[in-house]
C-alpha cells in the first residue's frame, strides 16, 4: 500500500476530475487466474536396516493471481498477441526508459504465483514521463524468483530528443533493503569455516548429550544424528537466521548519477530498438548498513535492454530480445532468441 502512494503522489495530474480522466483514457484494467500442471509426481527409494521404503514426491501445480492496469503505447515492432490481457504478456520493451510517445504513460501490476511447489510474489509499478527535453520515472520492481525489490525515481535531461539515438542524464534515487550485508559473517571462523553449531545454540536450539538428539526451540527432537544435524537441520537454521536479521534492518536509501541512451529504428523488414543505464558515482550516505559501506567504497549499476527483428525475405526471419540488470549484487535477466520460417 505505501508503494502504491508513493507513486500516486507522483501524479500532477489530479488538479481536476476530466485530467484524471484523459489520463486513464485508452488504459486497461486487467484481473486473471492461470494454471498448468507442474512436475510430475516421482517414487523415491531408500533401505534402512533390511525393508525396502518407497515414497512418492508430489509438486503441486502451478497458479498465477494477476491484477493490473496499463497504459503503454506499443512501439511499431509489438503485436497484441491477444484479445484479452491475463497477466501473462511479456513484453521488454515496458523497460525502456523511452516511450514511443510523449506525456505520461504506467502500468501497475502485481503477480502472486506458485511455481514447482514454491510461492514468490512478483510486482512491477511505473509511472513514466516522456517530454522534449525531460525524462521522469518512477518504478518499483519486486522480483520473488531473483530476489530482489527497490522503489527507483530518476530524474533526467533527454539530449538529441528528436534523433534515432539520444541520450539521458540525471540523478536516481532507490529505496531498498541493505543489499550486501552479510548475517553470517559475524559467525566466521578465522580458517573461512562458519561455527553454526553455536549459531543454532544462540537461536534456542539444544543437544542431549545422553541421548544425542538435538532439540529444536520448543524442544522437539530434529536429529538424532550428527549427519542428520548438519545436512538437513541447519541448513534451515542459516535459512531463518539470515532471514531475521535481514528483516530486522531498515529499508537504504542510495542517491546515484544516471546517465543512458536509447535508440530507436524501425522498418517493416528490420527493428532495433536498445537502451542502456549506469549508475557509476553514488552519495556515502554515512550509514552503517548502506551498500557504499559494505561495498567498501564506489561500484557500477547498470541495466540494458534489446528488441531486434530482421526479415530476411518474406519466409525467413530472425528475432533477438532480452534485457539484464545489475544492481548491488543482485543479477537478473531474460532473453529470448529464435528463427521463423513461413511456408508458402
Amino acid at each position: 500500500m505505501r508503494i502504491f502512494l508513493a507513486l500516486l503522489l507522483c501524479i500532477p495530474l489530479v488538479g481536476n476530475a476530466q485530467t484524471l480522466k484523459k489520463a486513464f483514457r485508452f488504459s486497461t484494467f486487467y484481473a486473471a487466474v492461470n494454471g498448468n500442471n507442474s512436475l510430475s509426481d516421482y517414487n523415491t527409494y531408500s533401505v534402512f536396516n533390511g525393508p525396502l521404503s518407497t515414497d512418492i514426491i508430489e509438486t503441486p501445480f502451478d497458479y498465477s493471481l494477476t491484477l493490473g492496469i496499463r497504459k503503454i503505447a506499443r512501439f511499431k515492432y509489438e503485436n497484441r498477441a491477444n484479445v484479452f490481457y491475463n497477466g501473462e504478456e511479456h513484453s521488454y520493451s515496458d523497460a525502456a526508459t523511452i516511450g514511443t510517445v510523449k506525456g505520461f504513460e504506467f502500468l501497475f501490476e502485481s503477480d502472486y504465483r506458485r511455481q514447482q511447489g514454491v510461492l514468490y510474489l512478483d510486482q512491477n509499478h511505473f509511472l513514466r514521463y516522456v517530454g522534449g527535453r525531460f525524462v521522469g520515472k518512477v518504478e518499483y520492481v519486486q522480483d520473488g524468483f531473483a530476489d530482489v525489490s527497490y522503489l527507483e525515481a530518476s530524474q533526467r535531461l533527454r539530449i538529441n530528443s528528436k534523433g534515432k539515438l539520444s541520450f539521458n542524464i540525471g540523478g536516481a534515487q532507490r529505496i531498498s533493503e541493505p543489499y550486501g550485508y552479510d548475517p553470517l559473517k559475524e559467525w566466521e571462523l578465522p580458517d573461512g569455516s562458519l561455527h553454526y553449531t553455536q549459531l543454532a545454540l544462540s537461536e534456542g536450539y539444544s543437544y542431549d548429550f545422553v541421548t544425542g538428539e538435538y532439540m529444536n526451540p520448543d524442544g522437539d527432537v530434529v536429529a538424532s544424528s550428527f549427519d542428520v544435524w548438519r545436512e538437513v537441520v541447519i541448513p534451515e537454521v542459516l535459512k531463518d537466521y539470515v532471514q531475521r536479521k535481514r528483516g530486522e534492518l531498515n529499508t537504504e536509501w542510495n542517491y546515484s548519477l544516471v546517465v543512458g541512451f536509447d535508440y530507436y529504428h524501425y522498418t517493416k523488414d528490420f527493428w532495433l530498438h536498445s537502451w542502456g543505464n549506469v549508475l557509476p558515482r553514488h552519495l556515502n550516505t554515512g550509514s552503517e548498513f548502506s551498500y557504499f559501506q559494505l561495498n567498501g567504497g564506489q561500484w557500477v549499476d547498470y541495466s540494458g535492454g534489446l528488441v531486434f527483428g530482421w526479415k530476411l525475405n518474406r519466409s525467413f526471419g530472425w528475432f533477438l530480445e532480452g534485457r539484464y540488470n545489475k544492481y548491488w549484487n543482485r543479477e537478473w535477466h531474460d532473453f529470448s532468441v529464435g528463427v521463423n520460417y513461413v511456408i508458402f
